[in-house]
């Protein structure tokens, strides 16, 4: 155990919490506290035309009925914009990124290819363009805690992903690098539908010298028709008027097997057993199913 575990959760404000979500936040807040480490609340609130007004609010309410609380004060990543500017002049400067004004059809066109050639010839910045990392040919290795050894291969131009988009929306994949490391996180726990994401930002962090954090990727809550429970797929929102509930049915989808005397329990009493008895080698290896079908607790 040490106090230098900073973890965090880092949700999106396109909507209220929904029991994938929570899965994940509890997750992620269990393995801080069972490490005695620092859990972080971050909003990533990148995109506002996919952001209704009051979902931030009603996401951190969510959170603190389910006894989810920050240790510092929520981070908001609209306030950051100078953060990922700068972090792009560094890229741009050492020719780790580019201006691309290719369109998503052209890309397709060509293959992946850049029709004007833009990692090899700079493009005008006074024309509409999005900004790419430059990846190389190469396998990036790294280990998972839940997964093991994992591997992905990365092609140069074909994979290099948008940082900043055309309208001006910095892309995930930056800031979230850019913020962990300016929070110190060391231990990233967070679904596996984000696996995908790793090599880019192992890429990331070592341009920007920083610190690669652990990785633990957990599986998805899925739907009844198999779908990730999500916002796009019409996931309905948490229930906060019964947390304990909600409480219970997420350790027991972290394959953590609470007790049936808990089933009826408080947040707090359950978060504490949570926090004694986690053990993320419990973690199912397949998604699970949401237990919005159950009308009880899988007891």
């Amino acid at each position: 155990m040490t106090s230098a575990y900073r973890g965090r959760f880092a949700p999106s404000p396109t909507g209220p919490l929904h029991f994938g979500s929570l899965v994940a936040a509890l997750a992620s807040y269990l393995d801080a506290r069972a490490h005695n480490g620092q859990w972080m609340v971050r909003i990533e609130d990148l995109d506002p035309l996919r952001e209704p007004p009051g979902a931030a609010r009603q996401i951190l309410q969510s959170l603190e009925v389910h006894h989810l609380q920050s240790d510092e004060p929520v981070r908001y990543q609209s306030n950051r914009h100078h953060a990922y500017d700068r972090a792009i002049e560094q890229l741009l400067a050492h020719h780790q990124a580019y201006r691309c004004p290719c369109s998503r059809r052209e890309l397709r066109e060509h293959d992946g290819r850049h029709p004007r050639h833009c990692r090899e010839q700079p493009q005008p910045a006074d024309q509409a363009h999005a900004i790419r990392l430059t990846l190389d040919d190469a396998t990036i290795g790294w280990t998972d805690r839940a997964l093991g050894e994992q591997a992905a291969i990365t092609r140069a131009e074909i994979d290099d992903p948008v940082i900043r988009r055309k309208e001006g929306f910095y892309a995930y994949q930056l800031a979230v690098v850019v913020d962990d490391m300016d929070q110190g996180i060391t231990d990233v726990v967070r679904g596996d539908d984000l696996l995908d994401t790793t090599p880019a930002q192992i890429r990331l962090y070592d341009l920007l010298g920083g610190t690669t954090p652990s990785w633990l990727h957990l599986p998805v809550i899925l739907n009844t028709s198999g779908q990730k429970l999500s916002k796009q797929t019409h996931a309905p929102p948490l229930d906060d008027d019964q947390p304990g509930t909600n409480l219970f049915r997420a350790l027991q989808a972290l394959g953590q097997s609470p007790p049936a005397t808990l089933a009826s329990a408080s947040p707090a009493s359950l978060i504490d057993w949570g926090i004694r008895h986690w053990r993320p080698d419990q973690l199912p290896a397949q998604p699970a199913p949401a237990p919005d079908s159950a009308g009880d607790p899988m007891v």
